[in-house]
């Protein structure tokens, strides 16, 4: 079902985009006055320096077919600043295997391995309104499925290797106040920093938020969900630490997910989603007190309904010789690393097209999603590596940055990964926020059986983190 409503939704943003790109996007700034500056060229402009619109930066720079292209990335913030060798951040993110074959392309994974990267060979998920539950690994724990790096680390190994692309300048302290993008008769889109200085540009690429401001001005639609829930993050110590470190759990409460990630041997990272007060409650806690509500949150017992129980016992007996998966207990976590403490809200968007004459979306400027399935970071990167290899493309075919086409090739290419993923991670939001008997029987069924069916199970973990 969910591949239908993708396949009807990637066709309704096709058309949503061909209408958009029929009519002339407004201008939000205004006609330069003859007094002032020239506006300055580039080809293609970064508006965004997080971690996707950095790596992009470092991805079109170091691509051999765009070494003839000028690139600029803005970024609001002061500097770059190298992570803590001392301290563990609290944000931290599930890099899958296209984001780590996209970090060894741009010469960044060698400087992850060297700062901190943990590798995760199993994942345990189970539901605590049943003894549903399903583990992904590979067999005999032969490869990774995916790996804990925090997300100052990544930022700083690409931050690094910018250093090293001549064509790629970087502006620190810039903010894009307005812009204007191409309209019938120009060929440049214009933009205007807060300092009052034009900058012009054949592409311009939004790496810059769910907030975009790149996406305002295309004047595109911009389907936002808030769940009305926060994600607690936290660094923690397992007590005794944990000798072999190397599973990723992820437990459904009533209230919404709770995950520990490993970051070391001794140290995981906590991703709690639940509802604004109880994260508002958590982040007040005292020290013990906070590490005795995640102990309990991953051991309470919660009610179960007998009818669920009965049903999942028969679900069992028919399918306990196929399965060896048995419940394992999460570790014990001993103490809460000071400071580490933080929440944020969590929401569902996605904009109606990702690309328009001359301008494009990459990250969560097109797209956001619930972080229970870790997806997030890693569908901007996949946006990357895809607009890398598209412009590089239109470049070396001599077409142009700016070609519309062209750049329709990477948001339909896209549409194909993102809006599947999109869909499940807002399904389960929905399927596990909820006791209510006949869903937590269904998902619970469900859960068990695909838990049975291993060419099942590789198949989603390979399509998740491909």
């Amino acid at each position: 079902m969910s591949l239908i409503m993708a396949r009807s939704m990637c066709l309704r943003m096709t058309a949503q985009r061909i209408i958009a790109c029929q009519h002339r996007w407004s201008s939000t700034a205004a006609e330069p006055s003859a007094t002032e500056q020239p506006a300055e060229f580039y080809d293609i402009i970064i508006a965004g320096g997080g971690m996707v619109g950095t790596t992009l930066a470092c991805s079109l720079g170091k691509n051999p077919r765009l070494a003839d292209r000028k690139t600029l990335l803005l970024e609001a913030a002061a500097g770059f600043k190298p992570c803590s060798t001392e301290t563990y951040s609290n944000r931290v993110s599930a890099i899958s295997k296209g984001t780590y074959r996209l970090m060894k392309a741009i010469g960044a994974w060698p400087e992850i391995e060297a700062t901190r990267v943990k590798s995760v060979l199993k994942m345990q998920v189970w539901d605590a309104c049943s003894d549903a539950l399903i583990t992904f690994n590979y067999d005999d724990l032969s490869d990774n499925i995916s790996w804990i790096v925090e997300n100052d680390v990544l930022l700083a190994s690409v931050y690094r290797q910018l250093e090293t692309v001549s064509s790629v300048e970087i502006r620190y302290s810039t903010r894009m106040e307005e812009c204007r993008l191409i309209r019938d008769g120009a060929d440049m889109s214009t933009v205007r920093l807060a300092n009052g200085n034009r900058l012009k540009c054949e592409l311009l690429i939004g790496a810059d938020g769910y907030n975009s401001l790149v996406r305002r001005s295309m004047g595109v639609d911009n389907f936002t969900l808030a769940y009305n829930q926060m994600g607690v993050v936290a660094t923690l110590k397992l007590a005794g630490g944990a000798a072999n470190n190397v599973t990723a759990w992820q437990r459904f409460l009533p209230t919404g997910p709770i995950a520990l990630l490993p970051l070391n041997d001794e140290m995981s990272s906590l991703v709690w989603s639940t509802s604004v007060p109880e994260a508002k409650r958590l982040l007040q806690l005292d020290e013990p007190s906070f590490v005795a509500a995640v102990n309990e949150a991953f051991n309470k017992s919660y009610p179960k309904n007998n009818i669920v129980e009965d049903v999942m016992k028969n679900v069992n007996s028919l399918i306990s010789a196929s399965t060896g998966s048995r419940l394992e207990p999460p570790p014990v976590v001993e103490s809460v690393m000071e400071k580490s403490r933080a929440a944020f809200p969590l929401g569902l968007g996605h904009t109606s097209t990702y690309v328009g004459q001359g301008v494009c979306l990459i990250g969560d400027a097109a797209h956001r999603v619930h972080p229970l399935a870790g997806q997030g970071v890693n569908l901007g990167f996949g946006d990357v590596q895809c607009l890398t290899d598209t412009l590089a493309e239109a470049n070396y075919s001599g077409l142009g940055l700016n070609n519309l086409s062209q750049l329709v090739k990477y948001e339909q290419e896209r549409l194909k990964h993102n809006i599947p993923i999109l869909l499940t991670t807002h399904g389960l939001q929905r399927l596990y926020t909820t006791d209510f008997p006949p869903i937590v029987g269904l998902r619970s069924i469900g859960l068990t059986i695909t838990n049975a069916l291993p060419p099942v199970k590789k198949f989603l973990m390979n399509y998740a983190m491909s």
